[in-house]
């Protein structure tokens, strides 16, 4: 029988959510101790984003998620002019003149493959290959071929089970008839707020080759009747309309800034006036200081993809650039958040 969507664990999955998704954080920190020295150098000259990605030749994107993660565990702390600064507990211990300096702890990991990754990173900017995958395609382009779009897919289809009925339980449906869930991948999370929503219908958003693997998903569940597909690529085609629910579920993570606005503009021009845009995340807090599994989880994206984890100061920045308002959030589960937004 297909499974009820309905239903969520009766226990708590969080703990084994957490090891998987913090995974790349200690690579991430053993490259800052042991490649460049970025306490000591910090200590010596507080900086912000910018002058730090000159003071060790790094590229935004990955320089931003790696002081993310350090403000969260209390490495350092951000001034208001935005400099950041090492903490006394940095000082004592990360900074190579203290004599409790943990470097040398820290030099057996230095050659470690995800730590040789996060140099070449922050260094370029470009994210490497996905960890389990042994060629040297990137993840975007792995997801073209139906061996790695079929095992990514199946992937993140099963945390859909726990991530999708606690999605299906916080979106405000009142009043609402259709739901575009743009890359929606196998529908899981389509078809589970259909089944907490029975007077709503479902279209998930695809390109190939994952638009037939979500065909087969979902009609092995039964829900070919009141959730469709169609096949696009959401930066080059227009979005279907005839939608007045919008759904990006752990997607926009995958992008940076400079592709996630038009994604939103997109949205923005195919919902109709009134309509409502969900966007399904692990968010970090507007200060950026935590919190920390989901600094920690920022990290593995940063290194497998183009994007991050946005907080949800950057993400309400952006829904107002592209013409939203009305913001609201909530959490959900295991880390993940839902932050809406109204088109007027």
């Amino acid at each position: 029988m297909p499974p009820d969507l309905t239903l969520s664990p009766h226990t708590d999955p969080l703990a084994i959510y957490r090891y998987r998704d913090g995974l790349y954080a200690v690579d991430l920190l053993t490259a800052a101790i042991t490649e460049f020295d970025f306490f000591t150098r910090l200590a010596a000259q507080p900086a912000g984003l910018a002058g730090i990605c000159l003071m060790l030749g790094t590229a935004p994107r990955p320089t931003d998620v790696m002081l993310t993660l350090f403000a969260a565990n209390a490495f350092i702390r951000r001034a208001p002019d935005g400099a950041c600064h090492v903490t006394e507990l940095a000082r004592e211990h990360l900074v190579s003149t203290s004599p409790f300096f943990l470097g040398p702890y820290y030099a057996s990991l230095k050659e470690r493959p995800v730590v040789k990754d996060f140099v070449t990173i922050l260094r370029t900017g470009q994210p490497a290959n996905w960890g389990s995958y042994q060629n040297e395609k990137t993840w975007t382009e792995a997801m073209l071929t139906d061996e790695f779009a079929t095992t990514f897919t199946a992937a993140m289809d099963c945390r859909g089970f726990t991530l999708g009925p606690a999605l299906a339980k916080k979106i405000p449906t009142a009043g609402r008839t259709r739901l575009l869930d743009i890359a929606g991948g196998s529908g899981i999370y389509a078809c589970s707020i259909a089944a907490h929503h029975p007077h709503l219908a479902a279209t998930v958003f695809e390109r190939p080759p994952v638009d037939g693997i979500a065909r087969r998903m979902i009609e092995k569940r039964g829900y070919t009747p009141r959730v469709s597909v169609v096949a696009g690529d959401m930066f080059t085609d227009p979005l279907p309309t005839g939608h007045d629910i919008h759904l990006f579920s752990n997607v926009l993570h995958d992008w940076d800034v400079e592709k996630v606005r038009p994604l939103l503009a997109a949205s923005f021009a195919a919902l109709p006036p009134g309509g409502l845009l969900v966007i399904h995340d692990a968010h970090l807090n507007a200060e950026k200081t935590g919190p920390l599994p989901v600094a920690a989880y920022s990290a593995l994206l940063m290194s497998v993809t183009e994007g991050k984890c946005y907080s949800i100061a950057e993400m309400e920045r952006l829904l107002a650039e592209a013409g939203f308002g009305a913001f609201s959030f909530a959490e959900t589960s295991t880390d993940r958040s839902l932050l809406t937004a109204l088109k007027p």
